[in-house]
């Protein structure tokens, strides 16, 4: 409970009494109602992000395969991310991706769900995931990567909160772009035609986003960001940003003759990122995160982190008018740390192991502003 909610409390012994069995009786309707997938935070998930559920527009960029050191030292070939946007956010140092390849990391920060054979693969196959059960924490068990309807995900739960989502992929073109299901995925590599990425696309494994015609709406090329920043009232509440696997780090040499690499990434950040910071909707209530999926090779974590931090360090930086530029968090997180933290932004219920006992969530440490 917050310090403000408290002070809210009615003084007087009976009211206060009163009050408690009322908290208490909600706390049991609660647990009958068994939303093991996402219940509500215990004393050690209050949520401490400043207007918990107030309207706002967040951005979040993801890079690829660069570890901490590399990315933030003080020899990065990041100068534009390392130095200049640096000096107007907040570093998390502790920030760790969950696993390796890919897809789990991506996988996590939508839906909360942990990897499973398939996934740590980056699916080659575009194979239905075969639910045998579901474990604590709503983790849903079985062989596949595409998850069945009945798995929420952030995009659903912004819908339901009437609140509005986009994912821009660039080089994807047609809207929603996946494989036929159990068929081979033929954008697993960069081509001269195209450098789209469908592992790098998380929505394009959830059915509940498929099969709706919020995919085709939603989930489109990176072509259109430009046009949805505009205005407020066009620019979705969350904006998820892959770019192709030249821009993103992954490739280097790039299949379009690029160099490639992080150098390449911080010269996409440099032509891009100051459309958003300008934008009339990062201006009123923006919030914008960078990050990568996972730092490259197999270094292990050196702390233990709930939910995990198998995919190495890898950072995060964070820019908005409520952090402190040039600061630093040294607090442990990881993606389900950002989707519990994006979570606590529109004021909705943590999903999968967003919920998991002692996740570290965005608070003070992130928001010191106080703006």
């Amino acid at each position: 409970m917050t310090a403000e909610s408290s002070s809210q409390l009615p003084r007087g012994r009976g009211r206060f009494r009163r009050a408690s069995l009322l908290l208490a009786s909600i706390a049991v309707v609660a647990a009958l109602a068994g939303c093991e997938a996402a219940p509500g935070p215990s004393p050690s998930q209050s949520r401490t992000q400043p207007d918990a559920g107030k309207q706002a527009h967040v951005f979040v960029i993801n890079l690829e395969n660069k570890s901490y050191d590399s990315v933030w030292g003080a020899d990065s070939a990041a100068p534009y991310l390392s130095q200049t946007l640096r000096g107007q956010g907040v570093l998390l140092s502790q920030y760790y991706a969950i696993a390796h390849l890919s897809m789990p990391n991506y996988i996590a920060q939508l839906s909360g769900q942990g990897p499973n054979p398939a996934t740590r693969e980056d699916c080659h196959t575009y194979e239905p995931l075969n639910s045998t059960g579901t474990a604590a924490l709503g983790q849903v068990e079985g062989i596949g990567c595409v998850y069945p309807d009945s798995v929420p995900t952030l995009a659903g739960q912004l819908s339901a909160a009437g609140k509005t989502w986009k994912g821009y992929m660039e080089d994807m073109g047609t809207p929603c772009r996946h494989p036929e299901p159990g068929t081979r995925d033929t954008n697993q590599n960069a081509n001269a035609d195209g450098q789209y990425a469908t592992r790098h696309n998380p929505f394009v494994y959830f059915t509940s986003i498929t099969s709706s015609p919020e995919c085709q709406a939603n989930v489109v090329d990176f072509s259109n960001l430009s046009a949805d920043l505009r205005a407020a009232d066009t620019t979705p509440n969350l904006s998820y940003i892959t770019p192709n696997l030249c821009n993103d780090g992954h490739d280097h040499p790039c299949a379009d003759g690029r160099e490639g690499g992080l150098a390449t990434s911080d010269e996409w950040l440099k032509q891009h990122v100051p459309e958003i910071l300008s934008s009339p909707a990062f201006k009123q209530d923006g919030v914008l995160v960078i990050t990568f999926d996972e730092s490259e090779g197999k270094e292990s974590a050196s702390m233990a982190i709930p939910g995990g931090a198998g995919g190495g360090r890898i950072g995060a930086l964070v820019l908005s008018s409520r952090t402190k530029g040039g600061t630093t968090s040294e607090r442990p997180y990881n993606h389900y740390s950002l989707l519990a933290s994006l979570e606590d932004l529109f004021g909705l219920p943590y999903l999968g192991y967003a919920a998991a006992p002692d996740v570290n969530r965005f608070g003070a440490d992130v928001y010191s502003n106080g703006s």
